[in-house]
């Protein structure tokens, strides 16, 4: 617990000194506060090196929040009776051990600014750690525009249990219901993420419930895209690399709604 602090002060002390009107912010005594201040830190972090001691720190730092997570592998998780390569998991995507998860992003592709926000994007970039953010300015930089709706990058993922993160922008959904365009676009996410990872040469992808958060998609017609598209693409791909799709879900209504679809009950 001692050494455990000691890191987080050092961090902390490191990170509050990168900006001047830091100087006010007092570092708290809880290990919990002292989490939730670092992270808060992260996420308002603009895209830059990372000094060699912060970067150290950092990675031993969420190196240890893993472990106390627990990694979950995929012979933990059951398969589907309407396909052998699919899997249902509900919890914590950035406990995964898969070849790469899929990131719910905004078009701006830098992770979410907001404190402590619950959305997937703040959950992938504070586990990974700040390194995530750079790369993504990095290659936003070289492409010179947002990133368009329904395509898809694809980063390293530095402290997670997944070794690569694929980024998509989903639809957002203005009004009651999806247009015939979100649903095109939404099935454009998962075809383009599917499509990226076998390229890569990928074994194993967990997708998030993309666009149903903030973007508003409704959950049932959003399972419905991504199960169709998923299966669609591997009855066309039967050469393909991956071996294992896992959808990903955290509450219990999508958990619902997927196993029913997925022929779990």
């Amino acid at each position: 617990m001692t050494s455990e602090k000691n890191r987080l002060n050092k961090l902390l002390r490191a990170l509050l000194a990168e900006r001047p009107e830091y100087s006010v912010i007092s570092i708290p005594d809880s290990i919990d506060s002292k989490r939730n201040l670092l992270r808060s830190l992260m996420n308002v972090r603009m895209a830059s090196p990372l000094p060699d001691n912060i970067l150290t720190l950092q990675n031993e730092e969420l190196a240890e929040q893993c472990r106390e997570k627990g990694i979950v592998r995929l012979d933990s998780i059951p398969v589907s009776p309407l396909n052998p390569l699919i899997r249902l998991w509900q919890g914590d995507i950035t406990r995964l051990k898969v070849d790469a998860i899929v990131n719910a992003a905004n078009s701006q592709m830098l992770g979410c600014f907001i404190p402590l926000h619950r959305c997937i994007d703040n959950a992938i970039h504070s586990a990974a750690g700040m390194q995530l953010r750079e790369e993504c300015a990095s290659i936003m930089r070289a492409q010179g525009h947002d990133e368009p709706t329904g395509h898809a990058k694809i980063t390293h993922g530095y402290n997670l249990p997944a070794k690569w993160v694929i980024h998509t922008v989903g639809p957002i959904v203005y009004g009651d219901y999806p247009t015939d365009e979100d649903c095109r676009l939404l099935a454009d996410c998962y075809r383009n993420c599917l499509e990226l990872a076998d390229n890569k040469g990928l074994e194993s992808l967990a997708f998030c419930c993309i666009s149903t958060g903030e973007f508003r998609f409704p959950h049932e017609k959003a399972a419905e895209i991504a199960i169709t598209t998923v299966l669609d693409f591997l009855n066309s791909h039967p050469a393909g690399s991956l071996t294992a799709i896992v959808f990903n879900v955290f509450k219990d209504q999508d958990y619902n709604l997927y196993k029913k679809l997925l022929g779990y009950e």
